[in-house]
C-alpha cells in the first residue's frame, strides 16, 4: 500500500520549485503525491492549519508536517 504524501503550496516561485523537488524526489512506487494549491482551493486552508501547516510550501507525511524553506505564511493567503 502507497503512503499518502500531500504538498501544500501557494504557487509563487519557491513553492513550484520545490513542488518539483519533492515530486522527483519521492518514489511513486512507495507515495501517493497529492499536490494542494492553497491560493486556488482556500476551502483547504483549514484542513491545512488542522494538521500543523503554518507556513507553505509545505509536505505532510504520515502526519508530519515538513515546512521547505519559506513562501508565505498560512495567514497571507487568507
Amino acid at each position: 500500500m502507497k503512503t499518502k504524501a500531500v504538498f501544500y503550496h501557494a504557487g509563487c516561485p519557491v513553492c513550484v520549485a520545490a513542488e518539483e523537488n519533492v515530486a522527483r524526489a519521492l518514489d511513486p512506487a512507495r507515495f501517493e503525491l497529492e499536490v494542494v494549491h492553497l491560493g486556488k482551493e482556500k476551502t483547504r486552508l483549514t484542513e491545512a492549519e488542522r494538521l500543523g501547516v503554518k507556513s507553505v510550501p509545505a509536505l505532510v507525511l504520515n502526519g508530519q508536517v515538513y515546512h521547505i524553506n519559506f513562501g508565505a505564511a498560512l495567514s497571507d493567503l487568507r
